[in-house]
């Protein structure tokens, strides 16, 4: 059909059902009917892996921190989509794409980034209304924005939405927001192409001829929706690049929920083709359906007899001492925890505690001050708690009296009472009487597993092998560790090389990868320690990543009941030998940042570092992470240094997702082991930031007051 008619019956097409739909979404109707309110409990995903009818976007956002994982399936194409619910309001979108002979490329992989803003919630009366940007830092092949309203009329939700770029490449018309000036009326060309991908194309969005797409979805049950479309967009990218044909505007499809997790889609698209799609939803907040865990229960609180709190006899015995450490002791292990410091007076009793295996820091303390009350004779109404962090930093103190947890265990508020009558302190030292446990030595053999995402040849290559890692600490604070790593099998350094024009000093990754012998991960020596009120220091030497080696010092800012603290690290690397011995290369930089970090409402954590990076670029990276009360945490992170984006190379600047998942959180048992993954589009020389191990803001962080405060409806736990 000549593209001219196409043009101009899609036209037509798409004033009929966008008038209906719009008629739809714009009608005031009653509440949703009951049977069919399942249906509606979260949105449907389209084949771009967003909320939407069949190919286009709709307006209703889906369920606050859910995360979609979306593999779609049509003629030529196949997605693979993450879409994270970031606030009730917004949302973010990776994809990762296959097309078939692309552009001349057998196997062509695009990578892509979209961001949705929920700028009205759906009414009595008013349509939900959302704004949206597609593919708006990757190559452009679906770089597109939108603007589109969806109106739930009970078992109907009725679309509409105007949309710019690859949203209007069929039945396209004069940009109305021309009347803002003429920029409005013609969209530039981006950069186009892998050098090209990353860059913040914001000369383009909204620019250009707009078009309408509409679409109607019906509730058939709590578990079928069917929906119908006409599509704005003309694929002709595919149809000129692969064996796609665009036969139709309309697409018709069919969603069915598995549970409360699975939906599966199916749809006739384009009047050519048939397309499967699988969408995956995975919640932080509820990663099982046993939100509680399986924990053992606590010790109860040990209530006293009247007048016992006078009775000092206890205090004359002169083993006294020695005798309720070791019982404290006892207790302690018995629930995964590590004593670290004991002292007691006649009213008044200190204790110092690692956690171990436990997961909460405001539960871990319920659980010691319980213990304190079966312990501890019954005039000691002061309890003092020090939460010790992993490296033996003493970072904060709670004191609570005995009288209060009498009082609050069975209190129906009881967890916020305890709270609010708490106090929490900067630590600055041990109890005087350290329990004999040093020096200290741990090991762990097993297997590891490395991956690289995203190389234009294979999408994932990984390396696979044995890890042998020790720890000794011969007093708190001092800590020697080291790993030795056996390559058994991997495709990791089969990347191509680099061609970087900066300092090779990430792009040679590859290099360090094709290593068969056995090599040194790292092997450090740190000291940690407190030169002042609110202040945690680290002194690190040693080889402290595969690539490189060094001393570094790091000072962090961080008084208890802040939610802010500042820090600044220096470091002196050197780059190693590929071969991870102990030599090194002629490359050396002196490097370090100046950080910010702040603790936000609803989990949200930010982070600002600015200074010079492992390339000598001088820069900023800026992050965002949300953590959630199981210590899931998902964020993201971008990197602008004074090197160009062409200097950069392909994806323009550094950037990625990342994530840190407790096993704990997912399987319900007390585990000390955390899935850790930073995904980037690209691993490039500009950005690049040296990797060491034990940073001070996350070993102190939930051990102060904000921390606990978050953590504290697990007290009684």
């Amino acid at each position: 059909m000549p593209v001219a008619t196409r043009t101009a019956r899609g036209k037509r097409a798409a004033r009929k059902l966008a008038l209906a739909s719009s008629f739809c979404a714009l009608s005031a109707q009653a509440a949703l009917p009951q049977e069919s309110q399942w249906a509606w409990n979260r949105p449907t995903l389209n084949f771009m892996g967003v909320p939407g009818i069949v190919d286009m976007p709709s307006a209703h956002p889906s369920r606050d921190a859910d995360i979609d994982l979306s593999l779609s399936m049509l003629n030529g194409s196949r997605r693979l989509t993450g879409h994270f619910q970031i606030t009730p309001r917004i949302s973010g979108v990776f994809r990762y794409a296959n097309l078939d002979s692309y552009a001349g490329i057998d196997e062509y992989y695009d990578r892509s980034f979209d961001l949705r803003f929920l700028l009205a919630e759906e009414g009595p009366t008013a349509p939900a209304v959302t704004l949206g940007l597609q593919d708006f830092g990757g190559t452009g092949i679906y770089a597109g924005e939108y603007l589109v309203a969806t109106k739930t009329i009970g078992r109907l939700r009725a679309t509409t939405g105007l949309g710019w770029g690859r949203f209007a490449s069929l039945g396209g018309f004069a940009n109305p927001l021309g009347v803002l000036g003429d920029r409005f009326e013609t969209r530039p060309d981006g950069p186009g192409g892998v050098q090209g991908t990353g860059r913040l194309d914001a000369k383009q969005w909204f620019r250009g001829d707009a078009a309408l797409f509409a679409g109607v979805q019906y509730a058939y049950s709590d578990r079928m929706v069917l929906s119908v479309e006409y599509s704005s967009d003309d694929y002709a990218a595919e149809e000129e690049n692969t064996s796609f044909e665009h036969r139709s505007p309309f697409n018709f499809g069919l969603s069915w929920r598995v549970g409360d997790r699975m939906q599966l889609n199916g749809a006739w698209l384009y009047g050519s083709t048939i397309a499967a799609g699988l969408t995956y939803t995975f919640n932080p907040r509820t990663p099982n359906a046993y939100p509680g865990g399986f924990d053992r229960a606590p010790f109860p609180v040990t209530p006293r007899a009247p007048g016992a709190a006078n009775d000092l006899g206890w205090a004359r015995q002169a083993d006294a001492g020695a005798i309720l450490q070791d019982n404290m002791q006892r207790f302690l292990e018995a629930d995964d925890l590590v004593l670290e410091g004991f002292d007691v007076a006649p009213h008044t009793a200190r204790i110092a505690f690692r956690m171990g295996r436990q997961s909460g820091p405001a539960q871990a303390v319920g659980r010691v001050a319980r213990m304190m009350t079966n312990n501890l004779p019954p005039s000691i109404e002061r309890y003092e708690i020090t939460l010790v962090g992993h490296n033996g930093l003493p970072v904060s103190t709670v004191v609570i009296n005995r009288s209060d947890l009498e009082e609050l265990e069975h209190a129906p508020d009881g967890a916020w009472q305890s709270f609010a009558r708490a106090r929490i302190e900067d630590a600055r030292d041990l109890p005087p009487a350290a329990v004999a446990r040093f020096p200290q030595f741990d090991w762990r053999a097993g297997p590891y597993l490395e991956a690289s995402y995203f190389d234009p040849d294979s999408p994932i290559r990984l390396s696979f092998g044995a890890e042998l890692s020790a720890r000794y600490e011969p007093r708190p604070g001092v800590v020697f560790q080291g790993a030795l790593r056996q390559k058994l099998s991997g495709s990791a350094g089969a990347l191509p090389d680099s061609n970087s024009d900066l300092p090779h000093v990430r792009s040679d990754n590859a290099r360090y990868a094709d290593q068969d012998s056995v090599t040194l991960r790292d092997l450090t020596a740190a000291k940690y320690f407190r030169p002042g009120d609110d202040l945690f220091a680290r002194v690190s030497a040693g080889w402290f990543e595969p690539m490189f080696g060094g001393v570094s010092g790091e000072m962090l800012w961080k008084p208890v009941d802040s939610r802010l603290g500042l820090g600044v690290e220096v470091n002196y690397a050197r780059q190693r030998d590929f071969a991870q011995d102990l030599g090194f290369q002629d490359y050396d930089i002196l490097t370090g940042h100046a950080s910010a970090y702040w603790e936000g409402d609803d989990g949200f954590l930010y982070q600002a570092d600015a200074g010079r990076y492992l390339a000598g670029d001088w820069g900023a990276t800026l992050g965002i992470d949300r953590e959630f009360d199981n210590g899931i945490k998902i964020g993201a992170f971008a990197t602008f240094t004074d090197v160009s984006f062409d200097e950069f190379g392909e994806g323009s600047f550094d950037k990625g997702i990342r994530f840190e998942i407790p096993l704990s959180a997912l399987v319900g048992q007390r585990t000390d082991t955390t899935i850790a993954r930073t995904i980037r589009p690209v691993q490039r020389d500009g950005g690049a930031r040296l990797d060491v191990n034990g940073r001070l803001y996350t070993q102190v962080r939930n051990f102060q007051q904000p921390g606990l405060q978050s953590d504290w409806g697990r007290f009684w736990r």
